[in-house]
């Protein structure tokens, strides 16, 4: 069965991103581009009627525009709008099309997370049924290294075996952020960092064995290297992509690496690289 790619459009120039790289990934994947416009539903009918075919037209001017400029192919294509509230009706079409992922653009306000949590972005990424891809990079720009902040958690193994069959090309980078505890208070101690060096190397021997179990569980494995960082999840997570962004971010959409409200905000109002989210289960 052929698979079928939703690209929510608002039409802002954050959007031709994600518009672009959906039109790559639909031609490369041989999916079919479904791309959908959300109308304010409170709009007089008349109006409403006039502006859909204007959206319709500028789409389609889009669609042919970035083809041009990423010299990319023509895939299958449904572009249609839709009324309603725009994260329920994407999650909504999601389900009805059976979408095998969804792609939407980059949040406006960079800089700026508390206003990201109430965003459609932020509750699409929270409540659909696949992927979410959001993108704020140039489509040409390769996914050649992902990373995927790992607790072995079920939502977090979901969402590796998710990266390796859809990428089983890329480099993946499994970041693991650790706490010793008596760490501030008993650091300067020698027995103590003894005892801590002998717990890391314990932690990464167990951790190296739930690697191969995982990858033994998904066939072939793709360049693989695993990261221990001490520290609070959600900074080592900042700080890593500060230090050396990847091309790709992977997450899940119930992941532990920090409070779900708080790691959306940053992240999307700091898109350091383009994001995957994976549903749970």
């Amino acid at each position: 069965m052929p698979q079928t790619l939703l690209f929510a459009c608002d039409l802002s120039a954050e959007n031709r991103a994600g518009f672009a790289r959906a039109i790559r990934m639909a031609v490369e994947g041989g999916a079919r581009l479904d791309v959908l416009h959300v109308l304010d539903p409170y709009l007089p009918h008349r109006a409403l009627h006039d502006l859909e075919s204007a959206v319709v037209d500028e789409m389609e001017r889009t669609l042919t525009d970035l083809r041009e400029d990423y010299a990319l192919a023509a895939p299958e294509t449904l572009i249609q709008t839709v009324a309603g509230a725009p994260y329920a009706e994407i999650i909504r079409e999601a389900h009805e099309r059976e979408a095998d992922l969804i792609l939407l653009g980059a949040h406006r306000k960079r800089g700026q997370p508390e206003l990201v949590s109430g965003t459609t972005l932020a509750r699409v990424m929270r409540s659909a049924p696949c992927p979410v891809f959001t993108i704020s990079h140039p489509a040409n720009q390769e996914w050649h290294d992902i990373l995927v902040p790992i607790d072995f958690s079920l939502p977090c193994r979901h969402t590796l075996r998710e990266v390796i069959t859809r990428f089983p090309e890329a480099r993946l980078t499994l970041l693991h952020a650790w706490c010793i505890p008596g760490e501030s208070e008993l650091a300067s101690n020698g027995d103590y960092a003894r005892w801590r060096d002998r717990e890391v190397r314990r932690l990464r021997s167990r951790l190296e064995e739930e690697v191969e179990r995982l990858m033994s569980e998904v066939g072939e494995v793709p360049e693989l290297e695993l990261v221990l960082e001490q520290g609070e999840p959600l900074e080592v997570l900042m700080g890593r992509l500060r230090r050396q962004p990847p091309d790709l971010l992977a997450l899940s959409s119930q992941s532990r690496v920090g409070r779900q409200s708080a790691l959306t905000e940053r992240l999307l109002a700091e898109p350091h690289c383009d994001l995957m989210v994976c549903r749970a289960w």
